[in-house]
């Protein structure tokens, strides 16, 4: 598969939305009106990942200035910073026919190459259960259980500092 990442417009702002109503419950999806201001607030840490034209999958988060996530940033994107020391993971999703193919990873280490790039101390993340070992391959910590309350589920930090 030819897959290309490309940081993300806002002609991609329905395909993007569409994505995320695949991968997530209601509860915890971004509306349209959220990924519209991540795309305006902070498309340079946005990207999508294309084949043939067609968007996939993709991975965003605003940039801040502390170690966890919290819920706030979800809905409010002018609490990005745009010089902030670490960069965030909002979302890192792959529509479900292109799963565990490699297109996640390929997201994953192209932010994780951009926040190194930009100078930040490292990357942070909230998951559930099920997907801390998968973010441990990338070299994340565990801190526990997180504060956040997002969508009713419960979250774990998860830090990677460089």
């Amino acid at each position: 598969m030819n897959i290309t990442i490309r940081e993300v417009t806002i002609k991609d702002l329905d395909e993007v939305t569409k994505v995320e109503e695949k991968c997530f419950p209601k509860a915890e999806a971004a509306t349209k009106k959220s990924l519209e201001d991540r795309i305006n607030t902070f498309k340079e840490s946005f990207f999508i990942a294309e084949l043939d034209n067609e968007v996939i999958g993709f991975i965003n988060g605003a940039i801040i200035n502390e170690t966890v996530i919290s819920d706030e940033l979800y809905e409010n994107s002018h609490l990005h910073v745009k010089d902030g020391d670490y960069q965030t993971i909002f979302g890192l999703d792959v529509i479900p026919r292109y799963r565990n193919k490699g297109i996640a990873a390929k997201l994953m280490n192209h932010m994780i190459d951009k926040a190194k790039k930009d100078g930040r101390k490292g990357v942070i993340l909230t998951c559930k259960d099920r997907l801390i070992h998968y973010y441990e391959k990338f070299g994340y910590i565990n801190k526990g259980v997180s504060n956040s309350i997002h969508g009713g589920a419960k979250w774990y930090d998860m830090i990677l500092e460089f």
